[in-house]
Protein backbone atom coordinates (compact mmCIF):
# COMPACT_ATOMS: atom_id res chain seq x y z
CA UNK A 1 0.00 0.00 0.00
CA UNK A 2 1.35 3.50 -1.52
CA UNK A 3 2.12 6.24 1.53
CA UNK A 4 -1.06 8.07 0.29
CA UNK A 5 -3.50 5.42 0.30
CA UNK A 6 -2.24 4.48 4.11
CA UNK A 7 -2.80 8.06 5.20
CA UNK A 8 -6.53 8.37 3.51
CA UNK A 9 -7.67 4.65 4.83
CA UNK A 10 -5.98 5.44 8.35
CA UNK A 11 -8.25 9.26 7.91
CA UNK A 12 -11.65 7.04 7.25
CA UNK A 13 -11.35 4.67 9.86
CA UNK A 14 -8.53 2.32 9.44
CA UNK A 15 -8.23 -1.01 8.06
CA UNK A 16 -9.13 -2.82 11.27
CA UNK A 17 -12.28 -0.98 11.65
CA UNK A 18 -13.49 -1.61 7.97
CA UNK A 19 -12.65 -4.98 8.37
CA UNK A 20 -15.26 -5.59 10.91
CA UNK A 21 -18.02 -4.67 8.98
CA UNK A 22 -20.34 -6.24 6.25
CA UNK A 23 -22.52 -3.44 5.13
CA UNK A 24 -23.57 0.33 5.44
CA UNK A 25 -27.14 1.51 5.53
CA UNK A 26 -28.36 4.71 4.47
CA UNK A 27 -31.27 7.14 4.03
CA UNK A 28 -30.29 9.95 1.42
CA UNK A 29 -31.98 12.09 -1.32
CA UNK A 30 -30.58 12.55 -4.55
CA UNK A 31 -31.26 15.08 -6.77
CA UNK A 32 -29.79 17.40 -10.00
CA UNK A 33 -30.43 18.13 -13.17
CA UNK A 34 -28.54 14.69 -14.38
CA UNK A 35 -31.43 12.88 -13.77
CA UNK A 36 -33.61 15.35 -15.02
CA UNK A 37 -32.38 14.88 -18.71
CA UNK A 38 -32.49 10.89 -17.58
CA UNK A 39 -36.47 11.15 -16.95
CA UNK A 40 -35.84 10.30 -13.51
CA UNK A 41 -36.31 13.70 -11.81
CA UNK A 42 -37.53 12.69 -8.09
CA UNK A 43 -36.72 8.63 -8.38
CA UNK A 44 -34.56 9.24 -6.05
CA UNK A 45 -35.40 12.01 -3.58
CA UNK A 46 -36.39 9.51 -0.51
CA UNK A 47 -34.30 5.91 -0.81
CA UNK A 48 -32.56 3.82 1.29
CA UNK A 49 -29.80 1.35 0.10
CA UNK A 50 -27.17 -1.16 1.19
CA UNK A 51 -23.71 -1.46 -0.04
CA UNK A 52 -22.10 -4.65 0.76
CA UNK A 53 -18.60 -4.08 1.73
CA UNK A 54 -17.31 -7.60 1.43
CA UNK A 55 -19.10 -7.81 -2.63
CA UNK A 56 -19.98 -5.94 -4.87
CA UNK A 57 -23.60 -5.63 -4.43
CA UNK A 58 -25.94 -2.60 -3.98
CA UNK A 59 -29.72 -2.97 -2.14
CA UNK A 60 -32.15 -0.10 -3.08
CA UNK A 61 -35.16 0.71 -1.53
CA UNK A 62 -37.77 3.18 -2.90
CA UNK A 63 -41.76 3.82 -1.98
CA UNK A 64 -42.83 0.85 -4.07
CA UNK A 65 -40.07 -1.74 -4.87
CA UNK A 66 -36.41 -2.42 -3.93
CA UNK A 67 -33.94 -3.12 -6.79
CA UNK A 68 -30.56 -5.48 -6.76
CA UNK A 69 -28.02 -4.28 -8.10
CA UNK A 70 -24.54 -6.72 -8.94
CA UNK A 71 -22.26 -6.71 -12.03
CA UNK A 72 -23.86 -9.07 -13.77
CA UNK A 73 -27.05 -8.19 -13.23
CA UNK A 74 -29.97 -6.11 -11.84
CA UNK A 75 -33.13 -6.93 -10.38
CA UNK A 76 -36.74 -5.16 -9.57
CA UNK A 77 -38.65 -6.35 -6.96
CA UNK A 78 -41.72 -6.28 -4.92
CA UNK A 79 -41.19 -6.21 -1.27
CA UNK A 80 -41.64 -9.73 -0.50
CA UNK A 81 -39.34 -10.70 -3.05
CA UNK A 82 -41.64 -10.90 -6.17
CA UNK A 83 -39.50 -10.77 -9.05
CA UNK A 84 -40.77 -7.15 -11.10
CA UNK A 85 -37.97 -6.79 -13.67
CA UNK A 86 -34.62 -8.25 -14.72
CA UNK A 87 -31.57 -7.46 -17.10
CA UNK A 88 -28.74 -9.62 -17.11
CA UNK A 89 -25.08 -8.21 -18.55
CA UNK A 90 -27.06 -4.82 -18.11
CA UNK A 91 -23.43 -2.39 -18.63
CA UNK A 92 -24.40 -3.73 -22.46
CA UNK A 93 -27.93 -1.74 -22.22
CA UNK A 94 -26.15 1.40 -22.31
CA UNK A 95 -24.71 0.95 -25.89
CA UNK A 96 -26.31 3.21 -28.54
CA UNK A 97 -26.44 5.57 -25.39
CA UNK A 98 -25.48 9.69 -25.76
CA UNK A 99 -25.58 12.14 -22.51
CA UNK A 100 -29.51 12.69 -22.56
CA UNK A 101 -30.39 9.50 -23.48
CA UNK A 102 -33.84 8.75 -21.13
CA UNK A 103 -33.18 5.55 -19.22
CA UNK A 104 -35.57 2.86 -17.54
CA UNK A 105 -35.68 1.68 -14.28
CA UNK A 106 -33.10 -1.27 -14.51
CA UNK A 107 -30.48 1.85 -16.54
CA UNK A 108 -31.07 3.28 -12.74
CA UNK A 109 -31.11 0.47 -10.86
CA UNK A 110 -27.53 -0.47 -12.61
CA UNK A 111 -26.20 2.93 -12.48
CA UNK A 112 -26.81 4.03 -8.94
CA UNK A 113 -26.07 0.56 -7.89
CA UNK A 114 -22.05 0.54 -9.12
CA UNK A 115 -22.21 4.41 -8.25
CA UNK A 116 -22.62 4.28 -4.81
CA UNK A 117 -20.95 1.01 -4.36
CA UNK A 118 -17.33 2.69 -5.33
CA UNK A 119 -18.57 6.00 -2.99
CA UNK A 120 -19.27 4.22 -0.28
CA UNK A 121 -16.71 1.86 -0.39
CA UNK A 122 -13.70 4.69 -1.01
CA UNK A 123 -10.92 4.53 0.00
CA UNK A 124 -10.74 0.64 1.17
CA UNK A 125 -12.04 -0.75 -1.79
CA UNK A 126 -8.51 0.30 -3.43
CA UNK A 127 -6.69 -2.24 -0.84
CA UNK A 128 -8.11 -4.88 -2.10
CA UNK A 129 -6.22 -7.43 -5.20
CA UNK A 130 -6.31 -6.21 -8.48
CA UNK A 131 -6.32 -2.20 -7.89
CA UNK A 132 -3.17 -0.36 -9.32
CA UNK A 133 -3.27 3.05 -7.05
CA UNK A 134 -0.24 5.58 -7.88
CA UNK A 135 0.49 9.18 -6.29
CA UNK A 136 -0.10 11.72 -9.04
CA UNK A 137 1.05 15.66 -9.01
CA UNK A 138 -1.00 17.53 -6.15
CA UNK A 139 -3.00 19.99 -7.18
CA UNK A 140 -3.73 23.40 -5.08
CA UNK A 141 -7.82 24.18 -4.15
CA UNK A 142 -9.47 26.81 -2.26
CA UNK A 143 -5.48 27.28 -0.49
CA UNK A 144 -5.33 23.99 0.17
CA UNK A 145 -2.72 21.65 -1.14
CA UNK A 146 -4.85 18.57 -2.53
CA UNK A 147 -2.87 15.00 -3.07
CA UNK A 148 -4.00 12.90 -5.48
CA UNK A 149 -4.12 9.11 -6.04
CA UNK A 150 -4.67 7.72 -9.57
CA UNK A 151 -6.36 4.24 -9.18
CA UNK A 152 -6.73 1.57 -12.01
CA UNK A 153 -9.91 -0.20 -10.96
CA UNK A 154 -9.55 -3.96 -12.59
CA UNK A 155 -11.66 -5.92 -14.90
CA UNK A 156 -14.31 -7.47 -12.51
CA UNK A 157 -15.25 -4.37 -10.88
CA UNK A 158 -17.81 -2.17 -12.17
CA UNK A 159 -17.63 1.48 -11.84
CA UNK A 160 -17.82 4.72 -13.60
CA UNK A 161 -14.19 3.86 -16.03
CA UNK A 162 -11.43 2.02 -15.11
CA UNK A 163 -9.09 4.68 -14.72
CA UNK A 164 -10.34 7.33 -11.56
CA UNK A 165 -8.13 10.20 -9.43
CA UNK A 166 -9.00 10.58 -5.71
CA UNK A 167 -8.28 14.13 -4.28
CA UNK A 168 -7.61 13.76 -0.46
CA UNK A 169 -6.33 17.00 1.95
CA UNK A 170 -4.24 17.81 4.38
CA UNK A 171 -5.82 15.48 7.06
CA UNK A 172 -6.01 12.23 4.10
CA UNK A 173 -10.22 13.11 4.15
CA UNK A 174 -11.11 12.46 0.22
CA UNK A 175 -12.11 15.83 -1.14
CA UNK A 176 -12.61 15.30 -4.91
CA UNK A 177 -13.10 12.47 -6.63
CA UNK A 178 -12.74 12.78 -10.80
CA UNK A 179 -13.50 10.54 -13.33
CA UNK A 180 -15.64 9.83 -16.60
CA UNK A 181 -18.47 7.82 -16.98
CA UNK A 182 -18.10 5.17 -19.90
CA UNK A 183 -21.73 4.32 -20.08
CA UNK A 184 -22.83 8.55 -20.20
CA UNK A 185 -20.22 9.77 -21.75
CA UNK A 186 -16.88 8.57 -22.19
CA UNK A 187 -15.38 11.58 -23.23
CA UNK A 188 -16.24 14.19 -20.27
CA UNK A 189 -14.85 14.60 -16.91
CA UNK A 190 -17.15 14.90 -13.87
CA UNK A 191 -15.99 16.10 -10.46
CA UNK A 192 -17.86 14.93 -7.35
CA UNK A 193 -16.97 16.43 -4.12
CA UNK A 194 -16.96 15.54 -0.77
CA UNK A 195 -18.17 17.32 2.35
CA UNK A 196 -19.89 17.07 5.87
CA UNK A 197 -17.58 14.31 7.00
CA UNK A 198 -19.36 12.23 9.37
CA UNK A 199 -17.93 9.57 12.33
CA UNK A 200 -20.27 6.81 12.06
CA UNK A 201 -19.19 4.11 14.03
CA UNK A 202 -15.77 4.51 13.42
CA UNK A 203 -16.21 4.76 9.92
CA UNK A 204 -15.49 8.28 8.45
CA UNK A 205 -18.24 9.30 5.72
CA UNK A 206 -19.01 12.26 3.54
CA UNK A 207 -22.54 12.58 3.51
CA UNK A 208 -22.78 15.48 1.10
CA UNK A 209 -21.27 15.14 -2.62
CA UNK A 210 -21.94 17.62 -5.58
CA UNK A 211 -20.94 17.79 -8.86
CA UNK A 212 -21.93 20.84 -10.82
CA UNK A 213 -22.33 21.99 -14.39
CA UNK A 214 -22.28 25.18 -16.08
CA UNK A 215 -25.52 26.42 -17.97
CA UNK A 216 -24.69 29.60 -19.60
CA UNK A 217 -23.49 32.45 -16.82
CA UNK A 218 -24.82 29.54 -14.34
CA UNK A 219 -23.77 26.80 -12.15
CA UNK A 220 -25.60 24.62 -11.56
CA UNK A 221 -25.90 21.09 -9.58
CA UNK A 222 -25.65 18.17 -11.60
CA UNK A 223 -25.79 15.62 -9.44
CA UNK A 224 -26.45 16.01 -5.53
CA UNK A 225 -26.16 13.26 -2.97
CA UNK A 226 -27.35 14.21 0.82
CA UNK A 227 -27.32 11.52 3.40
CA UNK A 228 -29.19 11.61 6.41
CA UNK A 229 -29.27 8.56 8.24
CA UNK A 230 -26.10 6.30 7.97
CA UNK A 231 -25.51 2.99 9.89
CA UNK A 232 -22.40 0.43 9.58
CA UNK A 233 -22.91 -3.01 10.68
Amino acid sequence: MNDLLASAVAAHGGQDRWNRIRAIRVDASITGAFWQMKGKADALKDIRFEVDTRHERLTMDFVDRRSVFEPDRVELLQFDGTLIDARDDPERSFEGHEFQTPWDALHLAYFTGEALWTYLNTPFLFTQPGFVCEEIASIESDGETWRRLHVTFPDHIKSHTREQVFCFGRDGLLRRHDFAIDIVDPATESQLFATDYRDIDGIVIPATRRAYTTVGDEQIVLVGIDMAAITVH
